[in-house]
């Protein structure tokens, strides 16, 4: 199997049923056995409350046994229901943001078999992914991209002359971030038949849920307002003074009863807050807004966990869940072990801010992810969550540097990718000091492809003035940091998500001579460089080759007298990196020896020039040649051709 098939999407079995199966299917259990849009839609309004409930049942035993996003989830059992109940879907778009709310839609659209397999190797993925099912409108996995996916396919139904809609469901936080309000904007300039439904799970605008508003929701929805507020806006259009009066009066009055004024600045017609968890309230206000022409936005406000005491209770810890005890919430107990390299690098911040009053610590709504949850308790001055705001978060480090402070963006690989012009133009270009921790380096495991931190090192290297570094085992990750920490510019440390190796972690803050590598062990003929927590395995290969080991530690700059020493006194180098190998730390190699008329062959081993599909991460690195056996594998084919 090559590299270009060994990535792509496993077969999905959808249970999609023929329409003339499904009447003897809802002669059986109707409830217990609603998978499909087609099915759903054959129910009367009266029975989907008890749907909702039995689907929270099935939802709440099935991810107990496989861990995944739970609370999210629990939130939009009746969204999800009602939207599948009112819009003709799949030919309907629905567009799901940040897609770790998507679960009941997967169960609802012929996916329900297959929830057991949910995030792991061969089965389904945990976000929305268009080659998985045609009811996937837009894949998805970083928040705050719906609303511009939908206007998109809402333009694109103009341009074709179709009726079709296209719904964008935006919450769980994501419309904390600049790109979320870029397409509202835009989105209130068309005249383009847009639905953005925000999910308020937070209370992030108003908390104002009751009899009023739900009422005002309804008759603002009703197409007897609607045709009342068309026609007196083509009224007033010939009584400019009257127009703005009125106007100004409407924008008041709204002002006061519903938190719509700002969507009705942008060009929508708001409406909302309305209970979402009120299933005849969603049915009704969803009918009546399918018949509303332009932008739209219906503002409902639901509870994070809804249906399960303990994610109710504690949402946050709710949010991503390992396998659990469905009567009581206990989540199984991680056997004990390494600490991770988010736990390393948490204790260094403490520690680091304890000594140098300069640190602030920075993360787009990361905290628990990142592991800054300690640094905030013990220096809430000193402790900036920006939201899901990556460029912001970047911009803002950059402002601070320039008056002396010393900021870390703790920040997931993945999630930097989004702010690389700020790291390019305010950080590097003007030389500052900010640190970047950046975790869930390389494979991510059940994430997958959206959250895999497979191109870090390809596109740092390439920016002047920075320095990189690779940890090979967290006391080499506490020692880059204060290395970074103290750097006078800008500096990355990557690390994996996950388990270190288990090695004695220094409570010193020492920092490593700058662009030295170190030699793990002496060999002959291969000479294996690696950059980070790949030294492991490769230890275990050298000892069946008899080969040289070095660790890397840097990949800019690099230890240039250590590649030159290896490659006069061996026949192979070999380049390990969990990163794709198109314009990494081998590549930097590569064009060291081109640079400077070096022969020594070289073999680079990596990640492919693929997107990896999600499952553990062991059984990824395998499939990508990267463990001893792998390794071994790889060198014998390239030295049978020496």
């Amino acid at each position: 199997m090559t590299s270009q098939t060994l990535f792509e999407p496993m077969p999905i079995q959808l249970h999609d049923l023929p329409e003339r199966q499904l009447v003897t299917l809802l002669k059986m259990d109707e409830l217990e056995n609603i998978q499909t849009p087609a099915q759903l839609r054959q129910l009367s309004e009266q029975q989907l409350p008890e749907l909702a409930t039995k689907l929270r049942q099935f939802f709440i035993k099935t991810i107990s046994r496989t861990g995944g996003h739970l609370a999210s989830n629990l939130g939009v059992v009746e969204l999800t229901i009602a939207l599948h109940y009112i819009f003709n879907t799949p030919d309907d778009r629905l567009i799901w943001d940040v897609g770790h709310q998507s679960y009941f839609h997967k169960i609802l659209t012929g996916r329900r078999f297959d929830m057991s397999t949910i995030r792991q190797w061969g089965g389904i993925a945990g976000f929305p992914k268009r080659d998985e099912s045609i009811y996937d409108a837009f894949g998805v996995g970083h928040s705050s991209t719906s609303i511009s996916a939908a206007l998109g396919m809402a333009i694109a139904n103009q341009q074709l002359g179709l009726k079709r809609k296209a719904v964008a469901i935006i919450g769980d936080g994501a419309l904390t971030a600049g790109m979320a309000f870029e397409a509202l904007n835009h989105a209130g300039e068309l005249d383009a038949n847009l639905l953005v439904i925000l999910n308020d799970n937070n209370m992030s605008i108003s908390p104002n849920v009751g009899g009023l508003s739900q009422y005002l929701a309804k008759v603002l929805s009703s197409p007897f307002y609607a045709s009342m507020r068309e026609g007196s806006k083509q009224l007033l259009k010939r009584l400019p003074t009257m127009r703005e009066l009125a106007k100004r009066t409407e924008e008041h009055m709204k002002g006061m009863i519903i938190p719509g004024t700002l969507f009705e600045e942008l060009g929508f017609n708001y409406i909302g807050p309305i209970d979402g968890h009120d299933l005849p309230i969603l049915l009704k206000t969803l009918k009546n807004m399918t018949a509303l022409e332009g932008p739209q936005f219906l503002h409902i406000i639901t509870k994070k966990g809804k249906g399960f005491s303990s994610a109710e209770e504690d949402p946050c810890n709710y949010h991503g869940v390992t396998p659990f005890n469905p009567k009581t919430g206990e989540m199984v107990a991680k056997l004990a072990g390494p600490p991770s390299y988010t736990k390393i690098f948490s204790n260094w911040l403490c520690d680091m801010a304890a000594e140098d009053e300069r640190l602030i610590g920075i993360t787009p709504a990361m905290r628990e992810g990142s592991g800054l949850v300690k640094f905030s308790e013990k220096y809430p001055k000193r402790y900036f969550d920006v939201g899901i705001a990556e460029q912001h978060s970047v911009t803002l480090a950059a402002g601070m540097a320039c008056e002396g402070l010393k900021p870390v963006v703790a920040i997931y690989s993945s999630f930097l990718q989004r702010a690389y012009d700020q790291l390019i133009h305010d950080v590097a270009l003007q030389n500052l000091p900010v640190v970047f921790a950046i975790d869930r380096a390389g494979l991510v495991g059940a994430d997958g492809p959206t959250h895999t931190g497979s191109f870090d090192l390809a596109y740092l290297r390439c920016i002047p003035n920075m320095l990189i570094m690779v940890p090979a085992d967290e006391n080499e990750c506490r020692q880059m940091l204060t290395t970074a920490f103290k750097h006078n510019g800008p500096s990355a440390v990557r690390y994996p998500r996950g388990a270190g190796v288990g090695v004695t972690v220094e409570k010193t803050l020492t920092t490593l001579p700058i662009a030295k590598a170190q030699l793990r062990h002496q060999g002959e003929k291969i000479a294996l460089l690696v950059f980070g927590t790949l030294l492991k395995p490769a230890l275990e290969a050298a000892k069946q080759l008899n080969a040289t080991v070095i660790n890397m530690r840097f990949v800019k700059p690099l230890d240039v007298d250590m590649i030159m020493k290896m490659a006069k006194e061996h026949q192979l180098l070999v380049t390990l990196e969990e990163n794709v190998i198109m314009g990494g730390a081998g590549s930097a190699i590569n064009e060291y020896l081109h640079a400077h008329d070096l022969s020594t062959p070289v073999l680079n081993l990596g990640l492919p020039d693929s997107f990896i599909e999600h499952g553990d991460t062991a059984t990824l690195l395998a499939k990508c040649g990267l463990n001893a056996k792998g390794i071994v594998n790889a060198i014998a084919k390239k030295m049978e051709k020496l």
